[in-house]
């Protein structure tokens, strides 16, 4: 591959002097000669064939080339310095990068200021989020899509090399919008009370796993299937029919009435969620992380 004209010390010397206003100043502020700049841009001006400086008065302006590569230069500069500060993160036994999937039953919300706070604490990691549904949670940290699970429910995968501690408990109601034909029922239902109304189901976002059927599935009634817990709610608010919903999610909507809770004799039991890891995982991101997340106490 052809040596390049454009060097970093290149790009450091032409935003300098565009940064600067003139070739003494700029000189100044890197600590060189003015003459050492001016071979350095007058030798890239040569090999690239353009001007990208012209004088007005006794500042040095950048030409149109001159401003496109400054503003390209820009963009290299940072990734080279982002590159040079994750290897040093790296080398520290920080990783660069945490995968973290957050579970739909869950509310991102209550979990973005510990996010904040990590970031805060550690400008040199990115975090990326993303969510899932049921197994497609443990599927995403099987798999090694993910460094982090939060929120996951069900049991933990064994022999997968799993770690998982308890993450607080999911309380979960059925609901119908306030102009739902159930909504003014006060008597206990049952299942066979249902069949005859629409349930929202949640899809498993599981890929290759056995998906999990949603918590109260109404075999025998009609479905609407959605994608997140989120588009659930709207679903129910809208009318469109019923399902299981986490208090936590909907309280809310249900002081307001626009949600109304029924009462069913086999009701969801409360049951436990969890944040979970690779146990091969050790990163000291990942530790840190888990710590802010289980010192919070976020979790209802």
């Amino acid at each position: 591959m052809k040596n390049s004209a454009i060097t970093i010390e290149a790009l450091l010397v032409l935003d300098a002097i565009a940064e600067q206003g003139s070739y003494a100043l700029a000189a100044e502020h890197l600590n060189k000669v003015p003459s050492a700049l001016s071979y350095i841009m007058q030798k890239l001006e040569d090999q690239l064939d353009v001007t990208l400086f012209q004088r007005q008065g006794r500042r040095s302006v950048l030409t149109p080339a001159g401003k496109h590569l400054l503003d390209e230069g820009r963009q290299v500069l940072l990734a080279i310095n982002k590159i040079s500060e994750q290897t040093k993160t790296i080398a520290n036994g920080w990783e660069p990068k945490i995968r973290i999937a957050v579970d739909s039953i869950m509310d991102i919300a209550i979990i973005l200021p510990v996010l904040k706070c990590f970031l805060d604490q550690h400008k040199n990691i990115e975090v990326d989020l993303k969510e899932e549904v049921l197994n497609g949670g443990w599927e995403a940290l099987i798999d090694d899509e993910v460094d982090l699970l939060i929120g996951a429910s069900g049991s933990v995968p064994v022999q997968k090399g799993i770690r998982a501690v308890p993450f607080g408990l999911l309380k979960m109601v059925f609901c119908v919008g306030k102009h739902h034909a159930l909504a003014k029922n006060t008597t206990v239902l049952t299942k066979n009370n249902l069949v005859n109304h629409r349930t929202i189901i949640v899809h498993d976002s599981a890929k290759t796993i056995v998906p999990k059927t949603t918590a109260g599935f109404i075999a025998q009634s009609d479905h609407l299937y959605v994608s997140t817990i989120e588009q659930k709610i709207k679903a129910i608010r809208a009318g469109l029919g019923g399902g299981y919903l986490p208090i936590e999610r909907i309280e809310n909507l249900l002081a307001s009435g626009e949600l109304i809770a029924l009462k069913l004799e086999d009701a969801i039991p409360e049951s436990e969620l969890f944040i979970a890891w690779k146990t091969v995982n050790k990163g000291k991101g990942l530790q840190q992380l888990r710590k802010l997340l289980t010192a919070a106490d976020i979790s209802r």
